[in-house]
């Protein structure tokens, strides 16, 4: 799934460049693209049930940088589905050109914050997909 994402002005530092930590921002609006596109309903929807889906883990390895109103792809995967987690992997790209890998991991928690197992309709919509 491709996520497009214009950088803004607030997204850069003083030499015009893409701020390194907006990439996660980057992956999350990719991740909120995927819940609507992929799974047909929002996060919002998976919260509305008393759960959550904290990150556990993220990465982001930049290869070139990127700038001011650049028109950036997300592409968002899921690439390892467990009982109580997941991963996504994503590949940032401009002009078919690397800027950035990355993946992040999201344990599913109940109510009281504690781990606890993916609902079936959830799990059944996923397909695990290689990285991109």
């Amino acid at each position: 799934m491709i996520h497009q994402q214009r950088v803004i002005y607030g997204d850069t530092d003083m030499m015009g460049v893409v701020y390194y930590a907006n990439y996660l921002r980057y992956f999350e609006a990719a991740r909120s693209t995927w819940f609507r596109e992929v799974i047909g309903r929002s996060y919002r929807d998976f919260e509305a049930l008393g759960l959550g889906s904290p990150v556990a883990e993220a990465t982001c390895r930049h290869r070139q940088p990127s700038y001011y109103e650049d028109v950036l792809e997300v592409d968002a995967r899921v690439t390892e589905l467990k009982r109580a987690s997941l991963r996504f992997d994503y590949l940032v790209a401009r002009d078919g050109a690397e800027i950035a890998r990355g993946h992040t991991v999201h344990v599913c928690v109940g109510p009281k914050g504690r781990p606890t197992r993916l609902p079936s309709e959830l799990r059944d919509a996923i397909e695990v997909e290689p990285a991109p």
